[in-house]
C-alpha cells in the first residue's frame, strides 16, 4: 500500500520557520514527481511546491516563491519541504503527494500565528 506519511508541522509565530517532512512507501519513490499542496479551511487544495523525480528541478505557487524550498531524498524515500518567513496566509493542513495520481497522505497542520 501506499502510504505518505507528512510530520513537521506546529504553531510558529510570523517570520518564523519549519520543516515538513514526508516518509514514502509503497511505490518507486525515486521514479516519481512529488509535489507539497495546502488547504486552508473553506478553501481548495493549493499547489504548493513540486519537483522532478531526480530533485533537479522545482516549482512553486507564486505565494511561497523565495521563501519554501522543496527537497528529496531518493535513497531514504524522504520528501521535504522548508519554510521560512512564514506569514498567517500559510496557516493551512500541508499534504505530501504523489503526482501521478495524486494520492495524498494524512497531513500535517501548519498554524502561524502570534
Amino acid at each position: 500500500d501506499v502510504q505518505l506519511q507528512a510530520s513537521g508541522g506546529g504553531l510558529v509565530q510570523p517570520g518564523g520557520s519549519l520543516r515538513l517532512s514526508c516518509a514514502a512507501s509503497g511505490f518507486t519513490f525515486s521514479n516519481t514527481v512529488m509535489s507539497w499542496s495546502r488547504q486552508a479551511p473553506g478553501e481548495g487544495p493549493e499547489l504548493v511546491a513540486r519537483i522532478s523525480k531526480g530533485g533537479v528541478n522545482a516549482v512553486y505557487g507564486d505565494s511561497v516563491k523565495g521563501r519554501f524550498t522543496i527537497s528529496r531524498d531518493n535513497i531514504n524515500n524522504m520528501l521535504y519541504l522548508e519554510m521560512n518567513s512564514l506569514k498567517p496566509e500559510d496557516t493551512a493542513v500541508y499534504y505530501c503527494v504523489k503526482d501521478d495520481d495524486r494520492t495524498r497522505g494524512p497531513g500535517t497542520q501548519v498554524t502561524v500565528s502570534s
